[in-house]
This record gives structure tokens, sequence and C-alpha cells, in this order.
């Protein structure tokens, strides 16, 4: 009785297309989830986001849980979950990628998750970091240590949305600085983002990651445009 009074007043609704969640749903409806655009990239051995970064920056493995479409359900969760305040939505999806590469022997031996980082004052700005929850429950799922202490970011940048690939690649040097090396010394890294589109961000968090000694750097992001 609680329960439906508290639905009353309060009703949960599916983040993607706002209708009203049934009891046994969760963040999103049964009809919305099976009309994502899943990739399984990490279930068919599929290398498009390894592609992405070739000859730019090494990675071990590389997979994105969506794809990107212009208008469709997974920008509209991604554009709640940075500026709606929605991060149920990382739980969601970090929890959903989380359970798929525990089973996969090449993520089974991610010692350490990192997000992308935001600078502090987007960070104070926004309350949170959009990749936060999302890479706290792939961390948890694969019983690896979450830091977001180690990579920052010290450049404040507009949103690159909208730019032009030479645009972005070039806003992407000399941002981020990485302090306490040797927590991530001989680890195999989880750098998490939202999405992968050029790849230039990762890049050049890569390039700082690898200035510490013996790691492997592996890529997990919610979807890839």
């Amino acid at each position: 009785m609680v329960h439906s009074i508290v639905n009353l007043f309060f009703p949960k609704v599916c983040y993607a297309c706002l209708n009203l969640l049934n009891d046994n749903e969760k963040t999103i409806c049964i009809d919305c989830r099976h009309d994502l655009p899943v990739t399984n990239f990490h279930f068919d051995n599929d290398n498009t986001v390894s592609k992405v970064l070739y000859g730019r920056a090494k990675i071990e493995n590389g997979t994105a849980l969506f794809r990107f479409e212009k208008k469709g359900i997974v920008q509209q969760l991604i554009h709640g979950l940075k500026y709606k305040g929605y991060e149920n939505i990382g739980l969601f999806l970090g929890d959903w990628l989380g359970g798929e590469l525990k089973n996969i022997d090449s993520y089974k031996f991610i010692d350490v998750v990192i997000p992308v980082p935001l600078h502090k004052k987007k960070l104070k700005k926004r309350g949170y970091n959009q990749v936060a929850k999302f890479g706290q429950q792939i961390a948890e799922s694969l019983r690896a240590t979450y830091k977001d202490d180690t990579l920052l970011k010290v450049t404040n940048t507009k949103s690159q949305v909208d730019k032009k690939r030479l645009a972005r690649w070039n806003n992407s040097d000399e941002l981020f600085m990485l302090v306490n090396s040797e927590s991530i010394e001989n680890k195999h890294i989880l750098l998490v983002d939202d999405i992968i589109t050029t790849g230039a961000t990762l890049e050049a968090c890569i390039a700082v990651l690898n200035q510490a000694k013996n790691i492997k750097i592996s890529i997990a992001t919610m979807a890839i445009a």
C-alpha cells in the first residue's frame, strides 16, 4: 500500500520513453530495452573500438555497450545522465556491461577501473562525473578497484559536441595529468567513458596513463558513435 501511494505521487518512469514503469521494470522499460542498439563487441571479439585508436594508442581490449544514433534512445539516455541528473542511468548501464564483462576471459583480470575525469570546475557545476556510477558498477562486477584520484583533468574545455574532428583532436592535447602513478604500476587498467567518437579524449588519457610503469589498458564505453 505504501509503495502504491509513493508511486502515485512520485511515479517511476522509463528514462528513455518517459512512460510509467511496471513494478517489475527498473530504469528502462522492457520495450525500450529491447530496442537498444547493443553492439555485442565483447561477445563477438569485434575490434571496432580498437580500430578507432589504431596507430594512435595501444589497448588490450575495447568495447562499447551501444551504438550511438542521433535522436535515438541512447542519445536520450546519455543526455539525461549528463544534463538532467539521472545518475541511475549510469548505475543501470554499468551493472549491465559489468555483468557481461565478468564472464569474458579478456576482462576477468582487470585490476583498476579509471573514469575519464571532469575538470574540477565542471564537476562542481554538474555535481557529479557522469561516468562515475558506470565505472563503479563495472569495478564491482569485475572485483576491481575503482580509482578517480589518479587521472585528473587540468584544462577546462567547452563541450566538444558538434566540433569537427580536427578541432576535437587538438582540444584534447595536454588536458590530463597523472598523480600517484605508483598506485597503478603493473596493473591492467580499464578506462571508462560515456561515448567514443574520434577517440581523441581516450587517446590523450592513455598517453598520460602510460607514464606509469608496466601497465596494460583496456577501454569500455557506454556507446560508440
